[in-house]
């Protein structure tokens, strides 16, 4: 029974991991349009769009390994007694 919560956490992890990477991207290329669209921007707005994206999508993937790092850290320090040995 713990193996199937133990690769139901992994899946939620690795779900959470996916989202972080490709959410920002998809949503500053839409805004860009957006802004290029509606107010007639040139198309650099698009080339920042893309960068930014990218930038929050390498913010997102380090925030959720430094996560999963901490996690599997946790797991596998032995446990102090009450001296420290």
């Amino acid at each position: 029974m713990k193996e199937k919560f133990t690769f139901l956490s992994a899946m939620s992890y690795l779900v959470q991991v996916g989202i972080s990477v490709a959410l920002p991207p998809v949503l500053f290329i839409l805004l860009a349009v957006y802004l290029r669209n509606r107010f007639g921007i040139g198309n650099w707005i698009i080339a920042a769009g893309i960068i930014l994206g990218i930038l929050g999508a390498a913010g997102g993937l380090i925030g959720s390994l430094k996560s999963l790092h901490r996690l599997g850290k946790q797991e596998k320090e032995p446990p102090q007694g009450f001296n420290g040995f």
